[in-house]
C-alpha cells in the first residue's frame, strides 16, 4: 500500500524536475549541458540510494 504523503512527495518532486527541465531550457547550449549533466548525476545519486534499505521511522 503507497503512503499518500509519499504519492505527494512524488508530485512535488516531478513538478520541482520539470520547473528546474524549463529554466534549463531557456539557457544557452553550453549551460544546458552542464544543468542537464548536473541534473543527471542527482538523479543517478538518487536512484543508486534507493537500493539502500530505509530505516523504520
Amino acid at each position: 500500500m503507497t503512503d499518500p504523503g509519499e504519492a505527494r512527495d512524488t508530485d512535488t518532486d516531478t513538478s520541482a524536475l520539470l520547473s528546474r527541465l524549463r529554466v534549463i531550457e531557456d539557457q544557452p547550449l553550453e549551460a544546458r549541458a552542464e544543468a542537464f549533466a548536473h541534473i543527471h548525476d542527482q538523479l543517478q545519486a538518487r536512484l543508486d540510494g534507493g537500493d539502500t534499505p530505509r530505516g523504520n521511522a
